[in-house]
């Protein structure tokens, strides 16, 4: 019995690590900053998005403090954000914020906090993604005028790493389904690869953000 439950224990722990793999990789192809922080505000994890506002690498940002790069338009934003993740409370977040840039210029922003629960940590990490107001994208449109239903399922599973057989048997579609609905989508979108498709629909608003595994974004109804 306790040999069974080591052996479940590394088969559970290998797939965690393939998962982390996996999100990291995502992470580093999204152009939007984004670091994995404590709900105190340490980085865990920053994306090259991120370092690149401060001119450096994901690496020399791990363990620096959100507050220390980043001066939030009042610092009450901070104390009640944290003082709700203390609480349990687990919406999404929104902080404006300002730092300078690499020129010296005073640059300004909007993070939006998701924060992340987890089977094996109590207390939930955030992710943060960081909006630049001389940059900030468009509004995406609604998900539902984006895709249906089955092309959203089959694009969270791709964002977990699941294979194109696994999908259609997921899914009750052949192989040949799948690939259909992946490549009318990367056409659409006009990307390529199964990372950039991902990457595109969280951007999108198809996928939810903050959720893992990956789920679709609420108000997909089209069949």
């Amino acid at each position: 019995m306790a040999r069974g439950m080591a052996d479940w224990q590394a088969v559970r722990e290998e797939e965690l690590g393939a998962w982390r793999n996996h999100f990291l990789n995502l992470l580093d192809r999204i152009p939007l900053p984004i670091a994995v922080c404590t709900i105190d505000g340490e980085m865990h994890v920053a994306n090259p998005a991120m370092a690149a506002e401060w001119g450096t690498t994901p690496g020399r940002l791990r363990g620096r403090a959100l507050r220390d790069l980043f001066t939030p338009r009042t610092e009450g934003q901070i104390e009640r954000l944290v003082a709700a993740l203390r609480a349990g409370r687990t919406s999404r977040y929104r902080i404006e914020v300002s730092w300078p840039g690499k020129d010296g210029a005073v640059r300004t922003g909007e993070f939006t906090i998701d924060p992340i629960r987890t089977v094996s940590e109590p207390v939930p990490v955030l992710l943060a993604l960081l909006y630049v107001h001389d940059e900030r994208p468009e509004p995406p449109p609604p998900p539902s005028a984006t895709v249906n239903a089955t092309q959203a399922r089959i694009l969270a599973l791709a964002a977990s790493g699941a294979t194109t057989a696994t999908i259609g048997k997921a899914l009750g579609l052949t192989v040949d389904g799948v690939n259909y609905h992946l490549a009318r989508l990367a056409r659409r979108w006009r990307v390529q690869g199964r990372t950039a498709l991902v990457a595109k629909a969280y951007a999108l608003g198809v996928l939810a953000a903050g959720r893992w595994p990956p789920e679709p974004a609420e108000g997909l109804t089209s069949p």
